[in-house]
């Protein structure tokens, strides 16, 4: 079910779920993937109207996860619940996390811009006490990767391409390659409607 808000602020003629245009709404494309570690989106409001918020396509693929909206106008915050025991947060680090650590029972993925994420993890009091999962940087002879907005630092990634890449890293190859398919049906659907990062457009 989406939330009133929501409703409002996606704008007419898109489908409620996708966000893509109902005329080619992407939801028979959408997999539905089963982890054993749960996700927690605390996305950004300015997010919440984008088709290229790539987030709702992630929660749709990934039955159990939540999605927090954090800056509502008017609304207030509550971060009760990021906080939980086995919690972890997706966010860089200095040192990134060392495969075989003990496994997350939940990650919370900031979801925003660079720097609206990266102000969400120094202002929700929860997110601050709580370990980080920083990826290892992606080799350097992997090949580009085609997006819906340029990232604005180097080894930047979508909040799906992350939570692919945190999947991958915890062992769960097959799943994250599916939701990575998942990113790349939702890019060539924007190509399909002329939607691409260089021309600075965000829908």
């Amino acid at each position: 079910m989406i939330a009133p808000h929501v409703r409002r602020a996606l704008p007419r003629g898109r489908c409620r779920t996708c966000a893509f245009p109902s005329s080619h709404c992407i939801c028979d494309r959408i997999p539905s993937l089963s982890v054993p570690v749960r996700f927690t989106i605390l996305r950004h409001a300015s997010e919440i109207p984008r088709l290229t918020s790539t987030a709702r396509w992630a929660a749709l693929a990934l039955p159990g996860t939540e999605i927090v909206d954090y800056a509502l106008s008017g609304a207030p915050f509550d971060d009760a619940g990021l906080g939980a025991e086995g919690t972890w947060v997706l966010f860089p680090s200095a040192r990134p996390t060392p495969p075989g650590a003990p496994p997350p029972l939940q990650i919370v993925v900031p979801d925003g811009t660079w720097q609206q994420s990266r102000r969400m993890v120094h202002r929700v009091p929860a997110l601050q006490t709580l370990p980080r999962l920083s990826l290892p940087p992606s080799p350097p002879t992997a090949p580009p990767t085609a997006r819906l907005r340029r990232p604005p630092r180097a080894g930047g990634m979508s909040t799906l391409e992350a939570m692919a890449a945190a999947l991958r890293f915890l062992g769960h190859e097959d799943e994250a390659d599916r939701l990575h398919g998942l990113h790349t049906a939702a890019i060539e659907q924007a190509s399909r409607l002329g939607i691409r990062a260089a021309t600075g457009y965000r829908l």
